[in-house]
C-alpha cells in the first residue's frame, strides 16, 4: 500500500533515523512473534536495566535479535554495577563470549566523571562499538545546558558511535522534568552545533517521540522505545498520526 506522499524514512542498515528499543524482559516466543512482523523498524535493542544478567536464556535471546539484523546490547545500569565492583574486564570477557559488538558507558546511577569515562571510552573503542550517555537518572540532578552539550561532543570525539540522552524508562529524569515534561529550552539549546544524527533521544512515550519528531524530523533517533510500541512510532515518523500529521517530507530537520 504505497499511494500517500509520505516523508522519506532511512532504511536499515541505516545510521539515522534509528529506533532503539528497550526490553525488560520479553519472553522469547513473543519476542519472535514481535521480530518476524516489525524487525525491519528496529536497529537496536537494549536489554534494559541488569536484566541481562540474570535473563536465563540470554544466549537465545541475543541470536534471535542477531537473525533480525538488529544489534543488542546490555544496559548501562549492567555496565555500572560492574565499575562499582571493579569487574569491568570479566563484564568485557563475557560480552565477547556472547558476541555482543556494541557496549554502553554511562554514569546515570553512578556519578563517574567525564575524564574517566572517556578514557574508558578510547579503551573500549578498540573492540566494541561504544554508546556514551549523558544525564543522570536523579531527577535532582540538573546538568547545565552547557554541560550537555561539551559532554555529547566529547564522547563523540572519543570515539562514541551515538550519544543517548538519559530520559529513564519512565521519562522522568536527564532530558525530561519529573513530571514527564520535555525540558524543551534544554533541548533546543542543547542540540545548537551538535551532530544530532549521532544523538539517541530517549523517549519511552508516544508523546516524548512526537515531541521529536515534530521538532527534529521523521528519522531521529529515538531509544528506550517500547518494543510493543514499533509499529506505532514507525507511523508516526510516517505522519499517520494525528499529532504529526501534518509532518514535511524532510531526512531531518535542523535544531529547533
Amino acid at each position: 500500500m504505497e499511494f500517500l506522499d509520505l516523508p522519506n524514512r532511512t532504511l536499515k542498515n541505516r545510521l539515522y533515523g534509528i529506533t532503539s528499543i528497550a526490553d525488560f524482559g520479553t519472553p522469547i516466543g513473543e519476542l519472535r512473534n514481535i521480530l518476524n512482523d516489525f524487525h525491519q523498524f528496529i536497529d537496536i535493542a537494549k536489554i534494559g536495566i541488569g536484566c541481562a544478567y540474570v535473563t536465563p536464556n540470554i544466549e537465545e535471546k541475543i541470536k534471535l535479535y542477531k537473525e533480525y539484523n538488529i544489534k543488542p546490547y546490555f544496559g548501562g545500569t549492567l555496565f555500572e554495577k560492574c565499575y562499582y565492583q571493579q569487574r569491568l574486564d570479566e563484564y568485557v570477557s563475557k560480552l565477547k563470549i556472547l558476541g555482543i559488538e556494541w557496549i554502553e558507558v554511562s554514569n546515570g546511577t553512578l556519578d563517574i566523571s567525564l575524564k574517566e569515562r572517556l578514557t574508558l571510552i578510547n579503551k573500549l573503542k578498540k573492540e566494541f562499538y561504544v554508546l556514551g550517555e549523558v544525564g543522570s537518572k536523579d531527577a535532582e540532578k540538573d546538568l547545565p545546558i552547557s554541560e550537555w552539550k561539551d559532554e555529547i561532543n566529547l564522547l563523540l570525539d572519543a570515539g562514541c558511535k551515538y550519544v543517548i540522552t538519559e530520559g529513564r524508562d519512565s521519562g522522568t529524569a536527564g532530558i525530561y522534568d519529573r513530571n514527564g515534561k520535555v525540558k524543551d529550552k534544554l533541548i533546543e539549546e542543547m542540540t545548537k552545533n551538535v551532530d544530532i544524527n549521532r544523538v539517541i533521544f530517549e523517549a519511552p512515550t508516544p508523546k516524548n517521540q512526537m515531541f521529536f519528531i515534530n521538532s527534529f524530523g521523521a528519522n531521529v533517533n529515538l531509544g528506550n522505545v517500547k518494543l510493543q510500541d514499533a509499529l506505532v512510532l514507525e507511523a508516526q515518523r510516517r505522519g499517520l498520526r494525528s499529532e504529526t500529521f501534518y509532518l514535511e517530507d524532510i531526512q531531518c530537520k535542523s535544531p529547533l
